[in-house]
């Protein structure tokens, strides 16, 4: 994101990247939901203030943006959560069950009650990460993958490799997801499914593809899928809607989201290099503020 909005501005870019390919670390893993009033809910309010514009600035770059809002609903057992989530955010209409009918047919009659954010939208992060590899290219920039360190010349560097810098107080939360395929049923937007313990979001993709997520886990380890993190997503799944029992399972990863903290991604300054990290779970959402503040400093226009 950095890199193409610093080549739009007219800088020549190379990115530098230690992994093979686009989307070598973790926003391949990411919803990809563009859900600023969502994410209030847990997050402090400057998230949501600087994410407003995000929506209309992928579309603008990336192709299948969907601007359908987010439901979010609970099973009736759960229906404080509903309550309570309500309470802490904002730009939302309370739908009853034949509202939820009219957005998502295949769950008429599963759900009394819901919250539709009607102004939120997302995208496919892995589609999204491909359009802007290819944007930059047609900018003049270039890309150098399996390349861990360049000591080629530059006027600036741009620092946005995440856990690799360990700068202070950067930590690693665990984030699993899986990918299903079903093609019994059809969402036209992202399902959110509060539990108390464990909030759940089923984002759909092309053909049929469910992105199902994401655990949120204190711990820097980097094995594969848990259990109990299997267990607890598709059982939100199938909560949604029973079809889900039946969906193959295509996908099923983990990995560490660089966090600071506040988990408010950070941008500054030292010398002729900019630091971009901390990017929590905000990183889809939050990623044209941060570009276009590094791309500021870097081009003098920053405010003092």
């Amino acid at each position: 994101m950095t890199a193409v909005t610093l080549a739009e501005r007219g800088a020549h870019v190379r990115v530098v990247e230690a992994g093979p390919q686009v989307g070598s670390g973790a926003s391949w893993l990411a919803g990809g939901m563009l859900a600023p009033w969502c994410e209030g809910e847990s997050a402090p309010p400057e998230v949501t203030r600087d994410s407003l514009a995000s929506l209309d600035w992928w579309a603008s770059h990336v192709p299948d943006v969907a601007r359908a809002g987010t439901l979010v609903v609970a099973p009736p057992r759960d229906r404080a959560e509903l309550t309570r989530f309500g309470r802490r955010t904002d730009h939302f209409v309370e739908v009853d069950a034949t509202t939820i009918a009219e957005l998502e047919p295949d769950l008429a009659g599963r759900f009394e009650r819901g919250l539709f954010f009607d102004t939120e939208g997302h995208v496919d992060p892995r589609r999204a990460l491909v359009a802007l590899r290819d944007r930059l290219i047609s900018l003049g920039g270039s890309i150098s993958f399996n390349t861990p360190e360049d000591t080629g010349p530059r006027d600036w560097t741009i620092d946005a490799r995440g856990l690799a810098t360990r700068s202070e107080g950067l930590r690693g939360v665990r984030g699993e997801m899986l990918l299903l395929r079903c093609s019994d049923v059809t969402f036209h937007r992202p399902v959110r499914l509060l539990h108390p313990r464990m909030p759940v979001y089923v984002v759909p993709r092309a053909d049929h593809i469910f992105m199902v997520g994401a655990t949120m886990v204190e711990s820097e380890d980097t094995r594969g899928m848990t259990l109990r993190a299997m267990s607890e997503l598709t059982n939100a799944a199938y909560t949604l809607h029973p079809a889900f029992a039946e969906a193959e399972i295509v996908e099923m990863r983990a990995n560490l989201r660089p966090s600071f903290p506040d988990n408010i991604p950070r941008v500054w300054q030292d010398g002729r290099c900019v630091h971009v990290n901390g990017m929590y779970r905000h990183g889809f959402l939050l990623s044209p503020q941060r570009a276009a503040t590094a791309a500021a400093i870097v081009f003098g226009d920053a405010p003092a």
